[in-house]
């Protein structure tokens, strides 16, 4: 008995089963969301994301189908101790060693790798010839304001760690916590970051083959309200930046980043961030979900030589051009065999996690232009410490931007 049926059987022992008009509908397990379900043996239908990628039946289906068969035969439905247990959920193993050394000296690491990346950048041009206090110059700046959002303090109780770091070398001039806060709001700075995504990716280029595409929004201190003219009251939510990227699927590595407005549509960015990372990485499979399915996308990742893994939705046609046909046909007739290359794509999601969970699911900054950098930032910080993890546990030394002087701590 798989995983799928033994979900079947707890549901059919509460009442997450209805009959209403006409038609069963059965309770999502994790949400509030109920789905209508058709348990017929000749067309079965789900409304659930299961049953709309596998194309089999779902634990839904399966529960229906139980329930009408107790019904028939008069059986009550199953107590607790009547249901099947679940497998063990399978792990996989850690290199805790390796682990743990990257870990307790990552910190160090960071500081170094950090100095060396933003070392070669030039000065921003001078925006006037007046007197004043001197501007920061750009690595020190720059090496300041990624390690504060890495730090996740506030820029006050960073200043702690900018005077050790510069202590050790890593800035020559130690800025004023409010400068630290002025370079993320110069709009001239964003390019200068993504950039430094860019570079940041390229020690672990000789190991990402497969990269997966997907976006996530981090939330704000800004709020937008309006008023419900329906039901009369004031409404209100939190404003929030949405990220697009790309990464690789091995060590999570970010490739491409684009900010764009907060309703923009998933679809049209696949194209900028993989020929992005086609620049620097070779392209084999890639990988996204329903949102991003379109002809010119699939195009787009077979020219650039890979094998593009995206999911056909309900109402999709076999009709297109050829590539469009093989695909499609790909996906219904060797259904398992897609979605073992498709789940790849959990890794995007992981990597959006690592990044929100080490390096927090908001931005601290007020300003349109400040947040969208601190989010790069982010996005930065995470790049190194997946170069620091490949650095221990695959033996990978970034030796193209990152000083020899540091190697890692024998085991």
């Amino acid at each position: 008995m798989d995983a799928r049926e033994i979900k079947a059987w707890e549901l059919t022992g509460d009442v997450r089963i209805s009959f209403v008009n006409g038609s069963w509908h059965v309770h999502s397990q994790t949400n509030s969301d109920r789905y209508a379900v058709n348990p017929s043996p000749t067309a079965p239908f789900c409304a659930c994301d299961d049953f709309q990628l596998r194309g089999q039946p779902c634990k839904h289906i399966l529960a229906v189908r139980l329930l009408l068969n107790r019904q028939i035969n008069g059986e009550p439905n199953p107590t607790p101790d009547q249901i099947p247990q679940r497998e063990k959920r399978k792990t996989y193993t850690q290199d805790w060693a390796n682990y743990n050394l990257a870990q307790t000296h990552e910190k160090d690491h960071f500081q170094v790798l950090l100095a060396d990346l933003c070392r070669p950048l030039p000065e921003l041009p001078v925006k006037g010839t007046k007197g004043g206090r001197p501007t920061v110059p750009i690595a020190s700046a720059l090496f300041s304001s990624i390690f504060k959002v890495y730090s996740t303090f506030s820029a006050r109780r960073f200043m702690s760690d900018l005077r050790v770091s510069h202590e050790r070398g890593h800035i020559t001039q130690l800025p004023c916590y409010n400068s630290v806060l002025r370079y993320l709001e110069n709009p001239a700075v964003t390019p200068i970051l993504h950039e430094l995504i860019r570079q940041s990716s390229l020690p672990l280029r000789s190991v990402e083959v497969d990269f997966a595409v997907d976006s996530s929004g981090f939330s704000t201190s800004r709020f937008v309200r309006w008023f419900d003219q329906k039901y009369g009251s004031i409404r209100s939510k939190c404003d929030w930046v949405k990220c697009h990227l790309a990464c690789g699927v091995k060590t999570n590595v970010v490739t491409a980043v684009r900010i764009e407005d907060k309703n923009a549509a998933d679809c049209p960015q696949l194209k900028p961030l993989m020929q992005a990372t086609a620049e620097n990485f070779t392209v084999r499979e890639a990988s996204a979900d329903k949102a991003y399915l379109s002809n010119a996308n699939l195009e787009l990742i077979d020219g650039l030589g890979g094998v593009p893994f995206i999911p056909f939705k309900v109402n999709s046609q076999e009709d297109g051009p050829a590539l469009w046909q093989r695909m499609y046909h790909y996906f219904s007739f060797r259904r398992e065999e897609f979605l073992q290359h498709y789940h790849k794509r959990s890794n995007v999601e992981s990597t959006f996690s690592m990044i929100k969970a080490k390096f927090r699911d908001n931005v601290r900054a007020k300003s349109d232009t400040a947040m969208v950098n601190e989010v790069l930032a982010k996005v930065i910080c995470h790049n190194i410490c997946c170069v620091i993890s490949a650095w221990y546990e695959l033996g990978i030394e970034p030796s193209y931007w990152a000083s020899k002087e540091l190697a890692p701590k024998p085991i």
